[in-house]
């Protein structure tokens, strides 16, 4: 899982070098609590994070048990209520009722793999907050002190924290004094959807309609930010680290505030790069090209 509810350190963008060793599998009790205890742990692969799939259950570390239980909770409401273009993952209980085991979740697994489609997953995220426009402000939201957390409160301005300048801090610095007010209302969005969705191989618009796939996600990460504002980071994810033509931020300019959106957006993953500790003045380069890109906006 690419986000904060996933096993660190993916849930960042800056994409250090991996981890020596390969990740273990899900242990025998945690299968064992999910009704998967004689299955084989299948990796799969094309994933946002570590997965295995056992029978038709997909297994996942996860980091935060909170928010892991969280998203599970939230994920089943959206999915049983139906979200119009998207699949969700339901999520699967253990057998004493827990959404969480021993730091892993699990739920029931879809197809598909991560793949470079950005406009399609900015589609997907602007469908998706139409379903949550609904749910209501998780209390634990403003509670929340990650890495996450705090680069988002600091793109908004509402969080000063010192950042390393050669990792990003006097990029930051720079750029906020660009920030103008905006009156966008906020809502229940997903901050992290890039590199998160999944795409069938049945999908695009070379294929029948018949054989098209929705789009899946599998779970949520939380912010109370605009629609608008969880778009763009998508596309700075996009242009940052996804190979994205620069022609992508023309194509959603239709959206409100869009270029002081990019800039918060642009603002967001510069504080996280900056704050993480396996960010390097390597790894920033793919930010300061979206910068140069997002900048000819404002």
């Amino acid at each position: 899982m690419r986000s904060v509810t996933a096993a660190p350190p993916q849930d960042t963008r800056v994409q250090p070098s991996a981890a020596a060793g390969e990740p273990e599998g899900p242990p025998l009790h945690v299968r064992t609590a999910f009704g998967v205890r004689e299955a084989e742990p299948r990796p799969r692969p094309h994933l946002p994070g570590p997965a295995w799939t056992c029978d038709a259950v997909l297994l996942r570390p996860v980091s935060d048990t909170v928010l892991a239980a969280w998203s599970a909770a939230t994920v089943e409401e959206l999915a049983t209520a139906g979200v119009d273009g998207v699949r969700l993952a339901r999520p699967v209980r253990a057998s004493d009722g827990r959404r969480v085991v021993s730091g892993w979740a699990a739920c029931h697994d879809v197809t598909g793999q991560v793949r470079p489609r950005h406009d399609d997953v900015v589609a997907v995220s602007l469908r998706l907050h139409r379903a949550t426009a609904k749910l209501a402000r998780p209390r634990f939201v403003d509670d929340r002190d990650d890495i996450l957390a705090r680069a988002d409160r600091m793109a908004f301005g509402e969080r000063a924290v010192s950042l390393d300048a050669e990792t990003g801090g006097d990029l930051f610095a720079e750029l906020a004094r660009r920030r103008t007010p905006m009156t966008v209302p906020s809502q229940l969005v997903h901050g992290d959807l890039f590199g998160t969705v999944l795409f069938d191989s049945g999908e695009g618009s070379d294929a029948p309609a018949a054989e098209q796939v929705p789009p899946a996600v599998l779970d949520i990460v939380p912010f109370w930010r605009p629609v608008e504002w969880a778009a763009a980071v998508v596309v700075v994810d996009a242009l940052a680290w996804g190979g994205a033509d620069a022609g992508i931020v023309g194509r959603w300019s239709h959206l409100v505030a869009w270029p002081q959106m990019l800039l918060h957006g642009l603002l967001f993953r510069l504080a996280v790069h900056a704050q993480h500790p396996a960010c390097t003045k390597e790894s920033l380069r793919g930010l300061e090209h979206a910068a140069r890109v997002v900048t000819d906006l404002l």
